[in-house]
């Protein structure tokens, strides 16, 4: 019994419509979104084309790449055609655009909440739990060290104040700031974020430690406790 062949795939097409030519010939910056998953996932199913299929996944997330990339590859998998394989192949590229468009800085020298807001991106961004992380500074406000404080699920996490102060004298850290996700994407600060952020303000200032800033990270926005003038 033959095979039935797939009078959709790519390899049907005329050579300067496939997205690799297209690619190697235009450039990348000059391929859809569609285009430059398709070459990711190198195929489609029986029904789709590679670019049809990228289609219709992308319009599933709404055109959004930020709501692709915080797929998991068990959610991919839902889509017919694509397989474990491909699936990992979507959440590693999709990762590769996190770093890349918040590359980490060396020594990162913080100015203001715009420079925990790049450090912190690819860490928070993509969250679906909360996790609260500490930077320690030095006394020119560079970092010398980042450190997860605490995980947990959708509605908060917990913070033990005992870790965070014995990293900063390990560390003799100059400076502090907090950070930690919202993972409805609602950045306004609660009662009890209120609440901790004063609670270590003030267990600061006995070890000579500054509390610099909070910032809540929702989604590709942020709450700096400093800028909105309650720090």
């Amino acid at each position: 019994m033959s095979k039935k062949k797939n009078t959709k795939s790519i390899k049907n097409w005329a050579k300067d419509d496939r997205p690799r030519e297209k690619l190697m010939r235009l450039g990348a910056r000059n391929l859809t979104d569609a285009e430059l998953l398709a070459i990711i996932i190198s195929s489609g199913n029986m029904k789709m084309s590679a670019v049809d299929l990228s289609r219709y996944i992308l319009s599933e997330m709404d055109n959004d790449l930020n709501i692709l990339s915080k797929k998991s590859y068990n959610e991919l998998m839902k889509f017919p055609g694509i397989g474990e394989a491909k699936a990992v192949s979507i959440v590693a590229a999709m990762e590769l655009i996190n770093r890349k468009k918040f590359d980490k800085v060396p020594n990162r020298k913080i100015t203001g909440s715009k420079d925990v807001y790049e450090e912190m991106y690819p860490v928070l961004s993509n969250l679906e739990h909360e996790e609260f992380w500490v930077l320690f500074l030095d006394r020119k406000n560079v970092i010398i060290h980042k450190k997860e404080i605490g995980k947990g699920g959708v509605a908060g996490t917990y913070v033990d104040l005992k870790i965070i102060f014995k990293k900063a004298l390990e560390l003799t850290a100059s400076g502090m700031i907090l950070v930690h996700n919202h993972p409805s994407g609602n950045t306004t600060p609660s009662s009890q974020d209120i609440s901790l952020t004063e609670k270590i303000k003030k267990a600061a200032v006995f070890l000579d430690i500054s509390l610099l800033d909070h910032i809540i990270f929702g989604g590709i926005k942020y709450f700096s406790f400093v800028d909105e003038g309650i720090l």
